[in-house]
């Protein structure tokens, strides 16, 4: 691979972040391949309920580690039940219909899946609190976690030969986990915060399975002040963020990342129905942060793949067409125009 294209993508590139409106696969994923010829992803439909969610689906890839629906939300099992069977069909009718919808697709294609430490958030023990307090249990769910990873990775790889899988690890609750803001079970207090290299640890074992596996791990997370340095030194090859919400504390983190070679997703399309701007005012965001951290204006097309600030599920079928086609035209002024004139 060139240094201009360092990446599995090609310069310009853009993409989804994972999630779809609707219930219906097959036009999901016939969506999906439409709008993104050359960087498609695997998408998720959150909207059928439980099981297709983020937890759930995750769930469904985790070997010997069961977990089923309870009023408060997701929780360990003792065996599986009609939740987690609920959760793996919802997978592989989505893996049917993006097979029949990519048959002989060669190019980079998107996975995505809960992190670890989002799921030791959400995820509640028998006994109600959530997983994240218990390290024996956050070790059980990381073990499984990498062996069931595996698998789908080589179900994808069979699939979809030509395709070389990129493996989006999502990190939502991870700034919480880090801070210790993970609420207790009764609601009043908090959890007490993990330590940064127990979370780098577990990390760095996920994204090294997926290296190991063949694929290409990226790391995303939407919320405010990610911990871009620990993502990077995780082995995180790529990290995605949510454009709108960088601030300049974290310029130099970002900065690092890209000059030892980690490319960037950014989210600069809004995921609500909205009306949306022209495609040089939406690529703004990334065109400031390139300027501040310092690098050629020329490299950004090389190195950023242009994407919504976050799922599009909540979003009507008409909008998330629409958004990614903003980032298809965002994708295409920040190549032609990486400075603004």
């Amino acid at each position: 691979m060139s240094d201009q294209q360092r990446h599995p993508w090609e310069p310009g590139a853009f993409t989804g972040v994972g999630s779809w409106p609707g219930t219906e696969p097959v036009e999901a994923a016939r969506a999906v391949m439409g709008e993104l010829p050359r960087l498609p992803h695997l998408p998720e439909l959150p909207g059928r309920g439980a099981g297709a969610d983020m937890i759930g689906r995750a769930g469904a890839l985790l070997v010997e580690y069961p977990i089923e629906v309870q009023p408060s939300g997701w929780r360990v099992a003792r065996r599986p039940g009609r939740d987690l069977t609920r959760a793996r069909g919802f997978l592989a009718w989505d893996l049917d219909a993006l097979e029949e919808q990519a048959a002989g697709y060669e190019g980079p294609l998107k996975i995505q899946l809960a992190g670890p430490w989002t799921m030791a958030a959400a995820v509640e023990l028998r006994g109600g609190e959530k997983l994240v307090a218990d390290s024996g249990a956050v070790d059980d769910l990381c073990e499984s976690m990498v062996e069931g990873l595996g698998a789908h990775l080589a179900d994808v790889r069979g699939r979809l030969p030509g395709a070389r899988i990129l493996v989006q690890v999502d990190e939502p609750g991870l700034p919480a986990v880090l801070t210790g803001s993970v609420p207790t079970a009764s609601g009043y207090g908090r959890l007490r915060a993990v330590d940064r290299t127990v979370v780098e640890e577990r990390l760095r074992a996920l994204f090294a399975a997926v290296t190991d596996a063949g694929g290409y791990p990226v790391a995303h997370c939407c919320a405010a002040r990610v911990p871009v340095d620990l993502l990077r030194r995780s082995g995180a090859r790529a990290i995605s963020l949510d454009a709108t919400r960088l601030t300049r504390e974290s310029d130099e983190a970002i900065g690092t990342a890209v000059e030892a070679g980690v490319g960037l997703l950014l989210g600069v399309a809004p995921t609500e129905d909205v009306e949306l701007s022209a495609a040089a005012d939406t690529v703004d965001p990334v065109r400031e942060l390139w300027n501040r951290i310092g690098f050629d204006p020329e490299l950004a097309t090389r190195d950023v793949v242009v994407t919504p600030t976050c799922g599009l599920a909540g979003a009507s079928p008409r909008h998330a067409r629409a958004a990614l086609g903003l980032c298809r035209e965002a994708a295409r002024v920040l190549r032609d125009e990486p400075q603004r004139r």
